[in-house]
């Protein structure tokens, strides 16, 4: 059975947006996996389709409805118990590779995106979702960032990449950013390429990548760093390299 994404939307013409391109639209013509849309209006009860209020306690802006939406919900979950019902919002745990593999590993997933000011805590709560967040920022609504985290799980699906490696060595693979990239021309204005990747040796190529992966990470994300070498308290782990410029 083909990895199942759910996304429960008030813009399902949305999707699938670019997920419709490339490799993950090729996946997803072929059957390698699935995506619906699911409009959140179909399961509102009044004549209007109305799926937000006001928020108790005052305030501006609107909230998403508990009944709607746990009817929503409901009706996803029992086309597929087994996946993971996800919430979209800043609030929750910040998306990384990690959870990314998780979730790919599984059956699929249920994204519910939300809008306004946000989703009444009780149905969060009555349903136990999970709540992931693509980034400290704030998006108009749960869209962009369902596209983002169903991106990243589809291409780690099997069939979707050609070469399984392209995925191992990329960054946050294994808790690093990713070495820098060249190809020809060889010298392109005034600038060459590292001679060690011209050399053929790939022993000593390897060990060229290597450390410009964690000396990029050491520059750039001194938390990945530390997180990459199990510790919390280290400076002289942030201390530039070598090969730092």
């Amino acid at each position: 059975m083909s990895w199942h994404a759910t996304v429960l939307t008030l813009f399902p013409e949305m999707f699938p947006g670019p997920l419709g391109l490339s490799l993950a639209g090729r996946g997803l013509r072929e059957g390698r996996w699935r995506l619906e849309a699911r409009q959140l209006r179909d399961f509102a009860t009044d004549r209007h389709r109305s799926v937000d209020d006001t928020p108790f306690g005052g305030g501006a802006g609107m909230v998403l409805r508990p009944d709607v939406v746990d009817a929503a919900c409901a009706d996803a979950i029992a086309a597929g118990p087994d996946r993971p019902l996800i919430y979209l919002t800043p609030r929750g745990r910040l998306l990384d590779q990690a959870l990314v593999r998780e979730i790919a590993a599984g059956p699929g997933c249920i994204l519910l995106c939300g809008r306004y000011e946000g989703l009444d805590q009780r149905v969060i709560e009555a349903r136990a979702m999970r709540e992931v967040s693509v980034g400290d920022y704030v998006l108009s609504g749960g869209e962009p960032a369902a596209l983002v985290l169903l991106d990243a799980c589809v291409r780690l699906l099997p069939g979707i990449m050609g070469a399984t490696a392209s995925a191992e060595e990329e960054s946050h693979a294994d808790g690093l950013l990713e070495y820098p990239h060249y190809t020809r021309p060889a010298a392109w204005q005034g600038r060459a390429v590292p001679e060690v990747l011209l050399s053929g040796h790939h022993a000593e190529v390897a060990r060229w990548r290597r450390a410009e992966a964690e000396n990029a990470t050491r520059q750039r994300r001194p938390d990945l760093w530390l997180r990459h070498h199990g510790r919390n308290s280290d400076a002289s782990l942030l201390v530039p390299g070598p090969t730092d410029t």
